[in-house]
């Protein structure tokens, strides 16, 4: 099938409809990633998701055991977003379950955040890069049109970006994330916050004053004291 009449194709499945309504059909996923997808594609998650398990808009789809597209409550306040899976990751299905995702969610219950109830987690990438590398530009633009509309269906107060990769996967940022964790950063209307991603902890176990975990424990309190302030 050419990009042309995929695309045309595409296009015709979409005009005039509600972002509620059923997609198309998943044999007709752009593989060109040039190609977007229009915000209001997906009515639902389960929707998004049945797509990225079948997608083939980048070379990770070829190596992927799964998809991993995303865990905890899809209408949550709080959303965080991740790099992209590992192996444990690729072999469930689920994002953040190997042991930085263990600690994450510590960290979360820390201040008394449900990661199941208060927070939908995803990963700016659906697929693993073989060896864990770190996703390329092309394939993180393959990917971000699911992750736009993932945003569009859970509607969060907050969105934490988990390590640099998120925040330049999704805000353009290119700042380590030495410089930009802890702050406030607006983008389309939702409050972001740059956190340490927890394998970055994991390697820098110290607690003192100004270590890595000291940090990221200031930086969750005031997630928690916003999360109150908005009163979810």
């Amino acid at each position: 099938m050419s990009n042309e009449y995929q695309l045309n194709l595409f296009e015709q499945l979409n005009q005039g409809l509600p972002a509620s309504s059923p997609s198309f059909p998943p044999e007709l996923i752009p593989t060109d990633a040039k190609i977007p997808i229009p915000p209001g594609t997906y009515g639902t998650i389960e929707e998004l998701a049945d797509h990225c398990h079948q997608c083939q808009r980048c070379g990770l789809g070829s190596t992927r055991t799964r998809a991993v597209v995303g865990r905890g409550n899809s209408q949550a306040a709080i959303m965080a977003i991740g790099e992209a899976p590992g192996q444990n990751e690729d072999e469930t299905g689920l994002p953040f379950v190997g042991k930085a995702g263990q600690l994450l969610d510590k960290i979360l219950a820390s201040v008394r955040l449900d990661p199941e109830q208060d927070i939908y987690i995803c990963n700016i990438n659906k697929c693993r890069p073989p060896q864990n590398r770190v996703p390329t530009p092309e394939e993180i633009a393959a990917c971000k049109p699911y992750l736009l509309e993932q945003i569009r269906l859970v509607e969060p107060k907050i969105i934490l970006l988990i390590g640099a990769t998120a925040v330049r996967g999704l805000l353009g940022d290119r700042r380590g994330i030495t410089k930009i964790r802890g702050q406030w950063l607006e983008w389309q209307g939702y409050l972001c916050m740059p956190i340490f991603h927890p394998a970055y902890l994991l390697r820098n176990p110290s607690r003192e004053k100004g270590s890595p975990k000291w940090l990221m424990w200031q930086d969750i309190k005031a997630v928690r004291a916003k999360f109150d302030e908005i009163g979810w």
